[in-house]
């Protein structure tokens, strides 16, 4: 797995492009198995289910913002990849979505470093959710994720399908040229031009700034009179989140100074680039869940210290013992499937404290329950750290 190279430590923790990972094509229609993943042997990787009480329908939207121009490729309009996965009715029928797109597979492998003759495996890995399923009724929480920097959406899947279950529309985005792989209509597969200007000398502000204003377009197009999305009646207009790993952490951080509909933010281990107003973000909730190597107060990325007295709402300072940066993604599953190297805090452990967290941070700030875990150290939980510099 590669990472960008860059000279300063928050940068490395923050551009990290260990692997692109899923959320992307997660809620599209299953596509016809290739020949690859026909073959005899593929084995399907096998995501965890997730643990809430609703069944998950996906779908998946393509926007372009014609008000701006792609701030990697300027000739082009900005363009995005979002997928819906929601609370779905119990008796939905469809079929279960892709994890990833047939062109996104091998992309998958080669920064894997996995055998190309592995691409049955991805190729026939299905998703928790049933491509345009019925929503359940009412209306539900809108959560927004955005992926690392070089990872796509699908990337965040194992989180997208915990938060849905709860009874949360999870939006997950690929924001484009920012992916090394992903799949736009008209057969393209765009790679990741930020990464090269990111390696010439870009300021990570140039990301953050471009996602949150995606995120503001996103939210325009989910919302109001004219939705883009067919059953944008499930979502609750008034009870927005946001979360991201990496440089979408950051991004999340920089969303909500720029648009107040977003009413909590997390952050999973991504240095920040931005710094906030002096309202800082009007007293909404925030909350920083990193790897406790990198991320406890004093340790490599000092953005975080410097952050932490600029949010001025409810905030939670969290490190994971044993986590590395790509433990927030769905990297841990992936790399346990192909018997890759793994971090001292197996895979199953890190799905769980993942979910359990982000999951009991937005129940908390978007729809009111109490949730204990988030009180102090949990004797259920030792790997958390509670951090209050």
């Amino acid at each position: 797995m590669r990472t960008l190279s860059r000279a300063a430590t928050a940068v490395a923790l923050s551009l990290a492009l260990a692997v692109p990972l899923a959320a992307a094509t997660a809620a599209q229609a299953a596509p016809a198995p290739s020949a690859a993943s026909a073959s005899i042997g593929a084995e399907p990787i096998q995501l965890p289910r997730p643990t809430g009480p609703y069944a998950l329908g996906s779908d998946t939207l393509h926007l372009v913002d014609h008000s701006r121009r792609d701030p990697w490729v300027p000739s082009q309009d900005r363009e995005l990849m979002v997928t819906l996965t929601y609370p779905a009715a119990r008796s939905a029928s469809g079929r279960p979505a892709a994890y990833t797109t047939p062109a996104e597979a091998p992309v998958l492998l080669k920064e894997l470093g996995v055998d190309p003759a592995r691409v049955g495996d991805v190729d026939a890995t299905r998703t928790h959710a049933r491509s345009g399923a019925r929503p359940a009724p009412g209306s539900h929480p809108l959560v927004v994720l955005s992926p690392g920097f070089g990872a796509p959406r699908y990337s965040l899947t194992t989180l997208a399908e915990e938060l849905a279950s709860r009874g949360y529309v999870v939006a997950s985005l690929d924001h484009a040229y920012e992916s090394v792989g992903t799949s736009f209509p008209g057969g393209r597969l765009l790679t990741c031009v930020a990464c090269t200007a990111m390696e010439n000398g870009a300021p990570g502000s140039r990301v953050t700034e471009a996602r949150a204003a995606d995120v503001s377009y996103l939210l325009d197009r989910l919302t109001g009179p004219h939705p883009a999305w067919r059953h944008a009646g499930a979502i609750d207009e008034g009870r927005i989140g946001m979360a991201g790993h990496s440089i979408g952490g950051a991004a999340a951080v920089a969303a909500m100074a720029r648009d107040g509909r977003i009413g909590a933010g997390v952050n999973m281990d991504g240095a920040f680039w931005d710094v906030l107003p002096p309202t800082g973000l009007d007293g909404r909730p925030f909350m920083m869940l990193g790897a406790d190597d990198g991320h406890r107060p004093g340790g490599k990325d000092r953005t975080w210290d410097a952050m932490w007295p600029a949010l001025d709402g409810w905030k939670r300072w969290l490190t994971v013992a044993g986590a590395e940066h790509m433990t927030f993604s769905d990297e841990p599953v992936i790399a346990a499937h192909f018997g890759l190297q793994q971090p001292p805090l197996p895979a199953p452990r890190a799905v769980e404290l993942v979910r359990t967290y982000v999951g009991a941070f937005f129940d908390q700030e978007l729809r009111g329950f109490t949730r204990p875990v988030l009180a102090g150290p949990s004797a259920d939980h030792p790997e958390v750290r509670f951090n209050n510099p």
